[in-house]
This record gives C-alpha cells, sequence and structure tokens, in this order.
C-alpha cells in the first residue's frame, strides 16, 4: 500500500513578527470572574474549505508551489535580522490553511468577527481597520473601530506601547501610540495601538467568552503578500503583548492546541485550548523543559538528536554521530505552530537524510518544485519508517504523516530542509499531538492524540 499523505502549503512561514516582549494585566474578562480557568476554540487550516481563506480557484499544486516561495521568505528573515542572535475554560477552534492555521477572533462592542493566522512565532495581535490608508483586499468586512463602544487608542505612555521594540514604536502628532512592522518579503502593517474587547466563542456549544482592554495593532497600512481570507495575526509568543501573556490573569499562562495532520482532507478542525482547558497530562504525556532566551518571543526547545530506528544521531550544527564526549547546546531549537516545515543546520541535515535514505525502501525521485530532498514514488513498495525527535527529557516519536508530505500525485517528500543559523520545529511534525504550552512552569509537553476527535 502506498503511503498516502496529502500536500499542504506553506504560507505560514512569512509570518512572523519581531516582537520581543510579555504582557501581563491589561485584560479583564467582562463575563464572569474568571480565575485561571479555560476554553477552547476552533484553528482552522487555510486551505481547508472551512476556511475563510480558502480559495476554490486554485489547484492544490499552484498553492503548494506559492507556499514554498513564502516559506523561504520566513527563514531568511529569521537568519537576516538579530532575532536569534543571542532569541476559566475557554475552548475554541482552529481551522487549518495551507500550512498555516486561523482563529476567529471578534473586536469590539458589538463584536465583529475577524480570522487572524495564529502564531507561536510572534507577539502582537493585529487586524485590518478602517479608514484604510492602503489595505489588502479581504474576504470577510474589516474592522471599523469608530463602531465600537470599547476601541481606546493608547497613549504613547502606555505598557502597551512601551512593550514593543524602538524600531517598531513609535509616538503620533497627538500624542498615541503607533506601531510598524515589515516581514521578510516587504510586506508590511502599520497603524494604531489599541485597546479592544475580544471575544472568543466555545468550540462545543455557542457559548462565548469575551476579555477587555486587550491591546493590539489597528493597521490601517497593511500591503504585501497577506491572504485575502485573513484579517491578521495572533501572536501567541512569549512576549507581553501575545495573547497568552495578556489574558494570563485569567489562563493562568497555558495554552494548547491538537493540529490536525496535513494528510486529513475534508471538514475538520483542529483546536486550541486555554487556562485549565490547556493543560496537558495523563498517560503517553512527555515534557520537555522551555529554555529562557533572547527573544522572548519564541519558544526555545532542546533537541538533543534524531534516531532512524537504532541509529541515533546527536543534534548539532557541526554534527555527530557519536555522543561521546560532546555536549549539546540548550535551547538549540525553536518550537513554532507557524512554520509549516522543519528546519535543522546543514550538517545534521544531511547526516539525517543519509541516515533515512539507507532505512527507506522506495524509487527515489526528483522533486518536481526542485525545493525539497529525499523524495519518492509513492507507490506500494515505498516504506517509510518512522524517526523519533529526542529533546530533552521527552522522545517524540514522528509517524510518516509528521515527516514526509505528497508533492504531487505520485511524489512525497521529506518535509524537513537545511537551514544555517536557526532551527526550527515545524507544525507538521506537531500533527496529531495535543502540544501544551505551560509558562509558568516552563515546559512543553506533548501527548498522541487522534485530532481529528477533538481533545
Amino acid at each position: 500500500m502506498p503511503i498516502i499523505l496529502s500536500s499542504f502549503n506553506f504560507n505560514a512561514l512569512l509570518l512572523s513578527s519581531l516582537v520581543t516582549i510579555t504582557l501581563i494585566f491589561l485584560t479583564s474578562p467582562t463575563q464572569c470572574a474568571l480565575q485561571h480557568q479555560g476554553f477552547t476554540t476552533n484553528l482552522i487550516q487555510r486551505d481547508s474549505p472551512l476556511s475563510p481563506l480558502y480559495n476554490p480557484s486554485l489547484n492544490k499544486w499552484d498553492t503548494l508551489r506559492m507556499s514554498l516561495d513564502r516559506s523561504k521568505s520566513r527563514i531568511n528573515r529569521l537568519i537576516s535580522t538579530s532575532l536569534l542572535s543571542s532569541p476559566n475554560d475557554i475552548h475554541s477552534q482552529v481551522k487549518p490553511a495551507s500550512g498555516e492555521y486561523v482563529m476567529e477572533v471578534s473586536f469590539g462592542t458589538p463584536p465583529v468577527a475577524q480570522f487572524g493566522i495564529v502564531d507561536t512565532g510572534s507577539d502582537l495581535i493585529w487586524t485590518q481597520c478602517l479608514p484604510c490608508v492602503e489595505c489588502y483586499k479581504q474576504d470577510i468586512p474589516i474592522f471599523n473601530p469608530t463602531k465600537s463602544s470599547s476601541y481606546k487608542v493608547l497613549p504613547c505612555g502606555s505598557k502597551a506601547c512601551k512593550y514593543l521594540d524602538p524600531s517598531q514604536g513609535s509616538c503620533s502628532s497627538k500624542g498615541t501610540c503607533s506601531y510598524s512592522y515589515k516581514y521578510g518579503d516587504t510586506s508590511h502593517t502599520l497603524g494604531d495601538v489599541a485597546t479592544e474587547t475580544l471575544t472568543f466563542k466555545s468550540q462545543q456549544n455557542d457559548n462565548t467568552t469575551s476579555f477587555s482592554r486587550v491591546a493590539f495593532g489597528c493597521g490601517h497600512n497593511n500591503v504585501g503578500s497577506f491572504q485575502e481570507d485573513g484579517s491578521g495575526l495572533i501572536g501567541l509568543g512569549g512576549g507581553p503583548l501575545s495573547l497568552v501573556s495578556q489574558l494570563s490573569p485569567s489562563i493562568g499562562r497555558k495554552f494548547s492546541y491538537c493540529l490536525i495532520p496535513f494528510s486529513q482532507e475534508g471538514n475538520i478542525t483542529s483546536q486550541i485550548n486555554f487556562g485549565t482547558s490547556g493543560e496537558v497530562s495523563g498517560h503517553g504525556v512527555v515534557s520537555t523543559p522551555l529554555v529562557k532566551k533572547s527573544p522572548n518571543t519564541f519558544y526555545f526547545l532542546t533537541l538533543e538528536g534524531i534516531s532512524v530506528g537504532k541509529n541515533r544521531l546527536v543534534f548539532s550544527k557541526r554534527s555527530s554521530i557519536s555522543s561521546v564526549d560532546y555536549e549539546v547546546d540548550e535551547g538549540n531549537i525553536i518550537i513554532d505552530s507557524g512554520t509549516t516545515l522543519t528546519f535543522l543546520p546543514t550538517d545534521f541535515f544531511d547526516d539525517l537524510v543519509n541516515a533515512l535514505g539507507q532505512a527507506i525502501q522506495g524509487r527515489p525521485v526528483e522533486d518536481p518544485f526542485g525545493t525539497l530532498q529525499l523524495c519518492y514514488q509513492d507507490d506500494e513498495h515505498l516504506n517509510i519508517p518512522n524517526i523519533t525527535a529526542h529533546f530533552t527529557g521527552a522522545d517524540v516519536q514522528l509517524m510518516p504523516v509528521n515527516t514526509f508530505i505528497k508533492v504531487s500525485e505520485d511524489v512525497v517528500c521529506f518535509a524537513m530542509v537545511a537551514a544555517d543559523n536557526v532551527a526550527l520545529f515545524g507544525n507538521i511534525a506537531q500533527g496529531n499531538y495535543l502540544v501544551g504550552y505551560d509558562l509558568e512552569e516552563g515546559k512543553v509537553s506533548f501527548k498522541p492524540a487522534d485530532c481529528t476527535k477533538g481533545n
């Protein structure tokens, strides 16, 4: 039987902000006195028919090609900046989309639904706002702050404004706070830093949970390769302006998600959980420490090695087959929900490809896009083994669906690539795991799960 893997997009590799901050006590729940409780909502994969970003006019191979190009932009931005030089129960649904996941969040009073790309590699929450100096086309109505009774532009002396990096925040002639974010492919978003009420819809029913005075970017000038199916970005990073940090009084700085694998087709959503709903426990859970490094936006883990069968490769930029007399650097890889592929140092990647090439039974072919290595004809002779990622204290088994993707009707390729100066554990590798972030305890947990059935 052939290995069945679906194609997907890599657009998510583009959108990762440069903020390095962490907000506390800017929000308060408006429904009731929530204290370290939780909620769950849907995550929607970008290319899913359920996604507001779904474009039926594009075939899956065209979309894949576009995503591969965007993936290069994201990794190049990380390498070319100084980011890595020193780097109550609420439930909501998340929908998959072209390698990215979007989440519905309503802004304002009365609430207006918007769809933001979920990204653990950035902090700032932003959405397009009227009036537009220049805005990209958006399928749903752009948020109009003049129609919200809870909208408030923040002064330059506010905490949120001070959390912005000097290169990203400024003071307007009116004494209000402005932000400016630029991305690696020349895309940018500029606007006002404001506070607003955010409302989340429950995954199980139509109940909602609202939080007031959440700081966000109200973007009046947004240009570049943003997709019209999304309104902006929901930053889940470790910095002060992220959604997780701002809601921390109510959710205890805990969240988790369960991403459906890209081999899964149909109208199925992933889930993201906050607060007590975001706790990961039970049989099969393994946990690894979060390593504190700069910038605090990113979630750094320590990858000690990867095994192919009994062949264990020690993780190193210089690569080593043996662990004898070799000390692994702490915090050597970033876990990122907004990156589809996994990026590894070139020497280590080459050793891993060689080990997989010796273990896989199948007919090697070339990637039709000329981008990915280690590709095979997808037929009954193909046999892809499981591999194991060895994080400190946590061995995470990666099934074929976590490591190979279908790039054409009859070709599958290894979903990891080489990159110097940065290592990222992407969302393909995280599929069918309940991945939990406990920022109070300083750990990330993995629990095997069938994410198509919820968590």
